[in-house]
């Protein structure tokens, strides 16, 4: 594959906003935020191949779209700010909130165990294991992803009944799909729906989200990417046991930016929702310079680029790590940096928020390009909307 010839392709969208009550910024701001984006993303993907990606941005309520590049290679159909990417493990943070949803209702306590809500899981290790447990990934355990050989529902209750921690529960963080993926699942159990239903008319129709699927309907397709695989061949991520809890939601940079700006600012939102999403915020133990919360993993801010690379190295997604546990646990502040990356074969995410500066970045790409460029992009605009004028101190 030849290197994307940006110009060629009109990469750059004229900057969009929109916002409520929010002051305009002077053409001289604008121009130095769209230069600053664009000296961050195009050579990344230049570097790495990818074929379209889609940035959006919030300060202070005020959104921002950069468009670059094409959501199929195959028509050349451009990345617009109503392109559908998939988010990959940025879903855990949407898996999240629901479960936080159950417990801001009345039904269920993270602390429960989680056998309470699968009697089929009754006598075994779940019995010790609670819902933070899951959500958390302290288990004691569990893998990143499922054997190849648990395909359906009776598989993975027998794969969770014959499953043997390797460490006590709340002792040490090992990044797992069936970890967080069960959370979710139990979650909705203890709701009485199924979650993916749940998922739909709880969070995405309580944030707003127009444009934000499970399963993507057939009157939309024409806006879902293509992603690209590393043999450049067009994907799109394959069904799995517990995908949407763990890597299955779908959405735009419009949505995502909304998300971020809900993250930041949930007034406008019903109130169980409000609790809901503040209480994903929650710092339950620290490893390394990261605190893990439900879904986000969180930094003091100010923060450095080496921290952030650190917490979102393969070495923190792949291998266990002893914790230390917060008691009491650190609830929500504003002077912190919540991040989650997300990928599937075809696609690569990144999103990052700092509520005391109401500054918030999503980028979206189709192709799973490697986190590390991801992180360092994101810094490098953020850094740069904080040495615009009037970004600093918001609170």
């Amino acid at each position: 594959m030849h290197p994307i010839s940006l110009p060629k392709l009109g990469m750059i969208a004229s900057c969009l906003f929109y916002a409520v009550n929010a002051h305009a910024a002077d053409g001289n701001d604008q121009d130095r935020l769209e230069r600053a984006v664009n000296d961050a993303i195009r050579p990344v993907m230049t570097e790495n191949d990818v074929p379209g990606m889609a940035v959006a941005i919030t300060i202070k309520g005020k959104h921002y779209f950069f468009n670059y590049g094409v959501a199929s290679k195959e028509t050349g159909q451009k990345v617009t700010n109503d392109t559908i990417f998939e988010l990959g493990s940025i879903s855990k943070t949407f898996t999240a909130v629901l479960g936080s949803y159950a417990q801001v209702s009345g039904k269920l306590s993270l602390s429960d165990k989680a056998s309470k809500y699968l009697p089929a899981l009754t006598g075994g290790s779940f019995d010790k294991i609670s819902l933070l447990d899951l959500g958390t990934y302290t288990a004691g355990g569990l893998p990143l992803q499922f054997p190849d050989d648990v395909t359906d529902q009776d598989k993975m209750i027998a794969y969770y009944r014959n499953w043997h921690p390797s460490y006590a529960p709340a002792t040490h963080r090992l990044y797992s799909n069936p970890s967080i993926g069960l959370f979710g699942y139990l979650a909705a159990e203890a709701m009485g729906k199924p979650f993916d239903a749940l998922m739909q008319e709880k969070i995405f129709a309580g944030l707003g989200l127009n444009h934000t699927y499970v399963r993507v309907p057939p009157g939309e397709m024409g806006n879902y990417a293509y992603g690209y695989s590393k043999q450049d061949k067009p994907i799109r991520v394959t069904p799995g046991v517990l995908d949407t809890q763990a890597y299955g939601v779908k959405t735009t940079s419009a949505d995502m930016v909304g998300v971020l700006e809900a993250n930041m600012d949930g007034s406008r939102l019903d109130e169980t929702l409000q609790r809901a999403i503040a209480a994903t915020h929650v710092g339950y133990y620290t490893v390394g310079n990261t605190t893990q919360a439900l879904g986000w993993e969180i930094y003091a801010y100010p923060t450095t680029l080496t921290r952030l690379l650190s917490g979102n190295s393969s070495d923190m997604a792949l291998k266990p790590h002893k914790i230390t546990r917060l008691v009491p646990p650190q609830q929500p502040r504003k002077d912190i940096l919540l991040n989650k990356t997300g990928s599937t074969n075809g696609f690569g995410a990144y999103a990052a928020f700092i509520p005391a500066r109401q500054i918030g970045i999503v980028l979206l790409a189709n192709k799973n390009y490697p986190i590390p460029e991801r992180v360092k992009a994101a810094y490098k605009i953020l850094t740069a909307i904080e040495s615009l004028p009037g970004s600093n101190g918001a609170q």
